[in-house]
């Protein structure tokens, strides 16, 4: 959420920002009216409250005085129902200002490119050489049904499209990837963390899912609780209404857990394989950090999902994402792009973002500075990487003429000295 403080002061920067990321420009004016009516609410109240008091003295020395103080005990009682009053239009008010805010998105970094649309991301560098090969090389989905590792008819059968069965070799490759992440990261300094799979409306609002996007989350109807979209939203709420000591930050969480997706509006969209499910497998990263630390902390957390694809000898680029293509929350995203070859394009892997102190103000995230005084840390996530867009990679690049896959040299330990996937028994 935005500093409303801020936005009152700067109306002209808000809007001008906030347009990049196409927000219209009477949506600020709209919130500043409110807020002014509610302001204006609270004053009238106070100024009433303010009268009673004194009025409230003056009767008690009548009172004690033995004289008649009746006309003022009957003007009081019209003044504390007019401020019942003022105080419940103002707690409407409120709500409406909160509600309103919290559909803001953040405001972008001077460097993230401007466009409407997700067109104009700049590429920052390209790692890798796609490999040449000398036979038409096939989709994942294909090769993962002829070997008989990837199960997408049963998956459809057992819980609707966009869900499947890894199989034998296939749910140790998946097994392999996520453990060679999460042991990575930890030798990075990341404290491994198993969080909830289902999280409170507090939790998602902590994060921006709310209310935005409740309509993307898959509900459980009969509380008030969501499936994960990613574990950024149960690392991030840790440490929630909290203040966390100085001398702890920056604080580095990693996690693999299951992604819920609605994937609402991207019907017909990847409507084959492993890359728009349901429910798929991620390791995410998230840093807690000093504001002045967040920027270099960014280009870190984008160099450690970075790491994971040079080290499976997958060749990827990154790009900085336009204002119009980031999330929500994000004031900046660099995107890991891993090349597929059936597709001859490169395809999203990681999006790392510093959403700088807009979760923070949301989840009441805070830590005291040298002077004593209480500042909002900014918090950073980043994916390490999609499991299964990292399986569907690795399928493709490391196929080979007879349909069999090679396992990347630093997956065979975790495949127990297996080197290659053939067709299943």
């Amino acid at each position: 959420m935005l500093d409303l403080k801020m936005i009152r002061q700067k109306p002209d920067f808000v809007k001008e920002q906030l347009g990049h990321r196409n927000v219209d420009p009477a949506d600020i004016d709209a919130l500043l009216a409110e807020d002014a009516a509610r302001r204006d609410l609270i004053a009238k109240s106070e100024q009433l409250k303010s009268t009673r008091n004194q009025v409230s003295g003056e009767i008690s020395a009548k009172k004690r005085n033995k004289e008649d103080a009746s006309g003022e005990i009957a003007e009081m009682q019209k003044v504390s129902a007019e401020i019942k009053e003022l105080d419940e239009q103002r707690r409407a008010a409120e709500a409406k200002v909160h509600d309103m805010a919290a559909h803001l998105p953040n405001i972008p970094h001077p460097d993230v490119p401007i466009s409407a649309t997700e067109d104009g991301s700049v590429e920052l560098r390209r790692i890798g050489t796609p490999r040449k090969f000398d036979f038409e090389p096939k989709a994942h989905w294909t090769l993962g049904e002829d070997l008989g590792i990837l199960d997408f008819e049963r998956g459809a059968k057992v819980s609707g499209s966009r869900f499947l069965y890894y199989v034998g070799d296939g749910a140790k490759l998946e097994r392999a990837v996520y453990n060679f992440f999460l042991d990575q990261h930890e030798a990075e300094g990341y404290t491994e963390v198993l969080p909830p799979y289902m999280v409170t409306d507090e939790s998602m609002y902590g994060t921006g899912q709310f209310p935005k996007f409740k309509n993307d989350a898959f509900r459980i109807t009969t509380q008030d609780l969501s499936l994960i979209p990613t574990a950024e939203v149960p690392l991030v709420n840790y440490y929630r209404d909290e203040v966390i000591p100085a001398e702890k930050l920056p604080v580095y969480f990693t996690a693999l857990s299951p992604a819920f997706r609605e994937e609402a509006g991207s019907a017909g969209r990847d409507t084959k394989g492993l890359i728009r499910l349901h429910q798929f497998n991620k390791v995410e990263m998230v840093k807690f950090t000093k504001p002045e630390d967040s920027w270099d902390e960014l280009e870190k957390l984008t160099n450690n999902a970075e790491s994971l694809l040079k080290k499976l000898g997958l060749p990827y680029h990154v790009i900085t994402l336009t204002t119009s293509d980031m999330s929500f929350t994000a004031a900046m995203t660099h995107d890991l792009e891993v090349w597929f070859p059936e597709q001859n394009k490169y395809r999203e892997i990681s999006s790392c973002s510093n959403c700088t102190d807009f979760q923070a103000r949301r989840a009441h995230i805070q830590y005291r500075d040298d002077n004593g005084k209480l500042q909002f840390v900014h918090t950073l996530n980043g994916s390490g990487l999609a499991v299964g867009r990292t399986v569907a990679a690795i399928m493709e690049n490391y196929q080979n003429e007879d349909g069999t896959i090679t396992i990347p040299d630093v997956l065979v330990p975790y495949m127990h000295g297996k080197t290659k996937i053939e067709k299943q028994g």
